[in-house]
């Protein structure tokens, strides 16, 4: 069966999540769905990363295996069609290998958390952003996201639900950005690894703004990695600022697309 790549873009929102589960829908099911209404007897997809309730993406990668091998930008097209009106959209498509997989073949996820620090509620931005009321020092912030790069038991920062076999994770790169918005700031932490433990962003978020609040000293984040308790870590940040933004592989499938 032809193995096609999408990326897929959705505001996370109406969703219970990315995978497909009982009760409320989820990203995966309204997109087999639309892919369905192509060919009824399509196997599951897979995709690579389960994203939780409320988080978006603009990056994530799923796979489908097609009876039909359908020219990419056709099958962009009608899937797009059928997934109106739910806020999913296929931003690319493209033939792969039939032994690539969007999970077991990516080399590293991307996400980006946005906090906006203002008075005034969010109106452009409801949903897409953690609103706090407080100014927030991006230096301090810097300090003590430094401390948890590398390679490190991340038990800290890991929901207690959580399935991965090991807390033990690389966290490639941690960058903060300064971003000026009306009002007043938005905060940007972009995250780099090859994967990541549930919840992990989050808690790093949450952990983050209380650095740069000021409630926390950032040697603070270094003694709560060190901890490995998760009641050392700060409070969890909400879905609303989380976005997976990509998926990298050796070679990557949807080079200038």
């Amino acid at each position: 069966m032809p193995r096609h790549a999408l990326r897929v873009e959705y505001d996370g929102r109406p969703f219970a999540g990315w995978q497909r589960q009982d009760g409320p829908p989820s990203v995966q099911q309204t997109l087999e769905e639309a892919l369905r209404a192509l060919e009824p007897d399509m196997p599951s997809i897979g995709a690579a990363g389960r994203t939780d309730a409320g988080v978006h993406a603009t990056g994530q990668v799923a796979h489908a295996d097609l009876a039909k091998d359908w020219d990419p930008f056709r099958l962009s097209e009608a899937v797009n069609w059928h997934l109106k009106p739910a806020p999913v959209a296929i931003t690319a498509c493209v033939r792969v290998a039939d032994d690539w997989h969007a999970r077991f073949s990516a080399i590293e996820r991307r996400y980006t958390f946005r906090i906006v620090a203002r008075r005034a509620p969010l109106t452009l931005d409801a949903g897409q952003a953690w609103r706090v009321i407080g100014p927030l020092d991006a230096g301090l912030m810097r300090d003590g996201a430094a401390h948890l790069v590398g390679h490190h038991d991340f038990t800290t920062f890991r929901a207690s639900i959580c399935q991965a076999k090991s807390p033990v994770k690389t966290l490639d790169e941690i960058t903060v950005e300064e971003c000026p918005t009306p009002g007043g700031q938005e905060i940007r932490l972009h995250l780099r690894a090859r994967s990541f433990l549930h919840n992990q962003v989050r808690s790093i978020a949450g952990t983050l703004e209380r650095v740069g609040a000021g409630a926390w000293p950032p040697e603070r984040v270094a003694e709560a990695l060190q901890a490995r308790d998760r009641a050392a870590c700060g409070p969890v940040a909400p879905p609303d600022g989380l976005c997976l933004t990509g998926v990298g592989y050796e070679a990557d499938p949807f080079r200038s697309r």
